[in-house]
């Protein structure tokens, strides 16, 4: 569909998504707003974390410890996160934490504008995923990293540009283990032995960074240390009795809304793993765009809807991916209609926005957020399965995979 189509269709979401000035003004003033009432607040406990692993690091003091005398909890990302975090490290607090929060804005929008689409429908996601950008902007945290990490790979991979897709996915596996479902774009790249090579080479070098500024012996005990404080911080994330805020993913929801709280997370894992490897079936659509950033939206979502370490702040990976999802969709009421109450339920239902009564009895408790992600996530593997993902029949291309992103156009 072209774009003028598209105006007459989404009155209100196109107008808006014209106006640039609105766009950059909501992304960032929103970021912005976000972190300063946080830091105003001084309630800038995870970038404190964030901050001391360079210096812990640094120093080869022990990385999972706790350190009451400097913030609460306990860090949670690997070595590697030390050099992420290190030019912010040695300014002001508040203003490390501004730049860190703003820094994340901008991956994230970078990484949006390199999407496959037009001007109109990436503004359109920009505009949707304002509100909860403004959010994660006040957790200070790294999910808005990762899923610009997770978005490049797939841009990268399509660009031939494989040794950046591997970079980044080494990368974000080595922060926070998220970043290895960019392996799902594996099948797209146009030289899949380059794709392979790159992922080893710096997985390799990544392992090793940090022994640069501390030393290796220090270091093999980090990996070690971090594998440990994963698997207790999963313990603890699986246990809804302990906490609320934890585990707000697909595992969560049903655990909590059908009152099954010893649900072994394997039962959710293991069918969300056949389901996801089954979307590979369709292959022979590697080359069609809609397909390929149908398995985008499904990669971003699955390792927000399938974690224990899910919060919510962490569905600005997953948000995206709705929205992405959204503008390759006809403009029909049910559809605009499922993406109100998407937004709703994961943007607003732990916002100001609602009452606190909401968040109380009902966001919080249940893991709501995940309910539209799963639902959509569950869609679009059956679209995938179901070819509905196609504009129209036709038989499968064959051509070798362009070099530079074309816009995908809206049906």
């Amino acid at each position: 569909m072209r774009e003028n189509d598209m105006r007459e269709k989404r009155n209100v979401l196109t107008y808006l998504a014209e106006k640039e000035w609105l766009i950059l003004g909501l992304w960032f003033g929103l970021a912005f707003l976000g972190a300063a009432v946080e830091i105003s607040r001084h309630n800038i406990n995870n970038y404190l974390i964030f901050k001391q692993v360079f210096f812990h690091v640094l120093h080869q003091q022990p990385l999972y410890a706790a350190y009451p005398a400097e913030y609460f909890d306990v860090n949670h990302y690997g070595p590697v996160f030390s050099f992420l975090i290190a030019p912010f490290a040695g300014l002001d607090d508040r203003l490390g934490a501004l730049l860190w929060a703003l820094t994340g804005a901008a991956v994230l929008f970078y990484a949006i504008r390199q999407l496959p689409l037009s001007r109109i429908q990436q503004n359109i996601i920009l505009l949707l995923c304002a509100q909860e950008m403004m959010g994660a902007s006040g957790w200070f945290q790294l999910n808005q990293f990762i899923g610009a990490f997770i978005i490049l790979t797939f841009t990268n991979t399509l660009k031939g540009r494989e040794m950046w897709a591997t970079f980044l996915i080494a990368l974000g596996t080595f922060t926070k283990l998220y970043g290895i479902v960019g392996l799902a774009f594996f099948f797209f790249s146009p030289n899949p032995r380059r794709f392979i090579t790159g992922f080893f080479l710096w997985s390799a070098v990544l392992f090793a960074l940090p022994m640069v500024i501390s030393s290796p012996q220090y270091i093999m005990q980090a990996y070690q240390d971090w594998y440990v404080e994963l698997v207790h911080k999963n313990e603890q994330n699986v246990n809804t009795a302990a906490t609320l805020y934890q585990d707000i993913s697909a595992g969560g929801f049903i655990k909590r809304v059908f009152h099954i709280p010893s649900l072994n997370g394997a039962i959710i894992l293991v069918p969300a793993i056949v389901l996801f490897l089954l979307q590979y079936t369709q292959l022979k659509y590697r080359y069609n765009s809609r397909y390929r950033l149908y398995i985008l939206c499904s990669t971003l979502m699955f390792p927000v809807l399938f974690s224990s370490g899910s919060e919510a702040c962490t569905y600005i990976i997953a948000l995206p991916a709705v929205c992405i999802w959204y503008v390759l969709q006809p403009a029909t009421r049910a559809n605009n209609i499922f993406l109100f109450f998407s937004i709703l339920l994961v943007s607003f239902s732990h916002s100001d926005l609602v009452t606190p009564w909401v968040r109380k009895n009902i966001a919080t408790p249940y893991a709501i957020k995940a309910l539209p992600c799963l639902v959509l996530w569950l869609m679009i593997v059956y679209q995938v399965l179901t070819r509905k993902f196609l504009v129209r029949k036709e038989p499968a291309p064959v051509p070798a995979p362009a070099r530079e992103l074309q816009p995908v156009s809206h049906p």
